[in-house]
């Protein structure tokens, strides 16, 4: 890649770029030859400049930068790029020779130079792939340029949770405490890094016995990054604000009622976006996850020890409360992502998890693909109770061995389907239901009833089912379209799934590569980007495109995050 610009701004190793397949495709179609650019917004440190980095990776391009210290200063963006003393007007037609000019922190501009980067817009003339902050006050003409439908918008959304395990997988996390960060951090990833080397820095990720992983217990640190992102909530300045705000914090995990505090007061820290008022319930709670951490590690020790002797003692009767809730939508075959406040908060506070609670979780986890999870949930429990029958079935169960309990459980006998075997279980599962339907269409043979199969089980929150059913999809299907349609979505639904690896998956590899494609899809699949493949192979980058295109097509997917799943050969285990 040859960069013209100062300052190229890139998030570099030792964090990979991870996930965002989808979103690398637009802006790598959006700034080929013959298109007019896009503008890619989002909130601050969420990837924009790591994605457009990637995405013009080996792709020659300038590069400007605004800055907040000359936002004042006429034409500062471009000083590196014309003389030093010109108008707007020449500036845009020495500028109209750039093919591909990148501007990232667009907001920043001062309002000439952003004039400039709307005259070339509309000029068309110069590709334009700009980067700005989504809420930051930006010129006008910056923000013309997606209004007025000059440039087409991406707006990035938070990194999935898989995707910011993927990225932490070096840090050796085991997967509670993933979860816990991304729902602190939401997407933003520089926040996300500097808390993890705060943890690490302060000794504070302790190993968990018998996994080589580490887990995050206890209180938030709080850095500077923290307090700039909960400076919202530190710097109230009206009487009575910070007041509230803290009893919230201290009162999690559970809601308060609305009529404990002063309904003025609520009102303006709920138009701040600060609170969230359950109507229905008649209770309020902080809105952010990483607020409430905050105020409460930034608070003294006598002051926290005052906060919290109100907090409230019915965690007891709310966690059992969570734990019907989680047995009744198993027994109703819907296991869609559900709220566990409780027992996340019990969890990131290091207390010991009642071994039940935890077995049903850990259950909860496992039907989900959530292997990682199920494990992590059932070592909870028997942090608690060693010995533990249910915690230690599901432990087995999402190490890969079979459960011994439950024989008779519904979800036992679907195991037959799931390997192949459906005959053995003819008529013992619900009459009606995704499971018995998935039996019967396995028997007959019928892709598009696996593939309907599917879709109702991916509804249900069955990733790891439906991920199974599209694979057996593919295994009858006899139209070649079918058949890349129903692998693509089984990789899709199986990179859900923390690496399960079961019978059913290790069918996913029917592509018929050549021996190149094969070997250059491996080394993708191990990472390596096509320049280093090109260099390994001693090939050309062009070379390694074309082999890497012709092998998406003949194994249906075009997203490299999933070639780990068509190139490996899993072994055969049971999630």
């Amino acid at each position: 890649m040859t960069t013209y610009g100062q300052d190229a701004k890139t998030l570099e190793p030792p964090w990979p770029f991870t996930g965002r397949d989808a979103e690398l495709e637009l802006v790598r179609g959006a700034s080929a030859a013959g298109r007019p650019g896009i503008v890619v917004t989002g909130p601050a440190g969420h990837g924009k400049t790591r994605l457009i980095t990637e995405a013009l990776r080996d792709t020659e391009h300038t590069l400007v930068t605004g800055t907040p210290e000359a936002r004042h200063l006429p034409l500062a963006a471009f000083a590196h790029l014309l003389p030093d003393t010109v108008s707007p007007h020449r500036a845009v037609r020495i500028l109209s020779g750039v093919r591909l000019l990148v501007v990232d922190d667009a907001h920043l501009l001062d309002e000439t130079s952003a004039a400039v980067v709307h005259q070339l817009a509309a000029h068309g003339r110069t590709r334009l792939v700009v980067a700005a902050v989504d809420g930051a006050p930006a010129p006008a003409a910056v923000s013309r340029l997606w209004t007025g439908e000059l440039l087409p918008r991406l707006v990035l959304e938070p990194l999935p949770c898989e995707d910011t395990a993927q990225l932490l997988a070096a840090a050796g996390l085991e997967p509670l405490t993933v979860r816990r960060l991304h729902r602190m951090c939401r997407g933003d990833l520089r926040l996300l890094r500097d808390l993890v080397t705060a943890l690490g820095q302060a000794g504070r990720l302790t190993s968990v016995p018998g996994t080589g992983e580490r887990a995050w217990r206890g209180a938030l640190p709080v850095t500077a990054a923290v307090r700039e992102r909960v400076a919202p909530v530190l710097e109230r300045s009206h009487p009575g604000e910070l007041d509230i705000l803290e009893r919230l914090a201290f009162a999690e995990p559970l809601p308060l009622p609305l009529d404990r505090f002063d309904l003025d007061i609520l009102e303006r820290l709920e138009t701040d976006g600060l609170i969230h008022v359950d109507d229905q319930g008649g209770t309020v709670t902080l809105a952010l996850a990483l607020h409430g951490a905050a105020l409460r590690a930034a608070a003294g020790r006598l002051r926290a020890r005052r906060l919290a002797s109100g907090a409230p003692a019915a965690c007891g009767p709310a966690l059992e409360a969570e734990e019907r809730l989680l047995v009744r939508r198993i027994e109703q075959l819907d296991v869609r992502a559900l709220p566990t406040p409780v027992g996340e908060w019990l969890v990131a506070e290091g207390a010991v998890l009642p071994a039940g609670y935890a077995a049903v979780r850990a259950r909860f986890a496992r039907l989900r693909g959530e292997v990682r999870d199920a494990a992590a949930w059932a070592r909870e429990g028997l942090r608690g109770a060693p010995g533990d029958a249910g915690c230690l079935a599901e432990l087995r169960s999402a190490d890969g061995a079979l459960a011994e309990a439950g024989g008779g459980d519904v979800y036992d006998r679907y195991d037959a389907v799931r390997l192949g075997e459906p005959e053995r279980v003819a008529g013992r599962l619900p009459a009606g239901s995704v499971l018995a339907r998935h039996a019967d269409a396995l028997v007959r043979g019928d892709g598009a009833g696996l593939d309907r199969v599917a879709e109702d089980l991916e509804k249900r929150g069955f990733s790891l089912f439906a991920a199974e059913a599209r694979a057996q999809a593919v295994r009858v299907h006899r139209d070649p379209r079918a058949v890349r349609v129903s692998r693509t979505r089984a990789v899709a639904l199986a990179r859900r799934c923390q690496g399960a690896r079961t019978p059913a998956l290790a069918g996913l590899v029917l592509g018929e590569l050549t021996a190149r494609q094969r070997q250059i899809v491996t080394l993708a699949a191990a990472g390596l980007s096509n320049r280093e493949i090109a260099e390994r192979l001693t090939l050309s980058v062009r070379t390694v495109g074309n082999h890497l295109y012709s092998a998406y097509t003949r194994l249906g997917t075009g997203d490299r995050g999933a070639l780990p799943w068509l190139v490996e050969l899993p072994e055969c285990e049971s999630a």
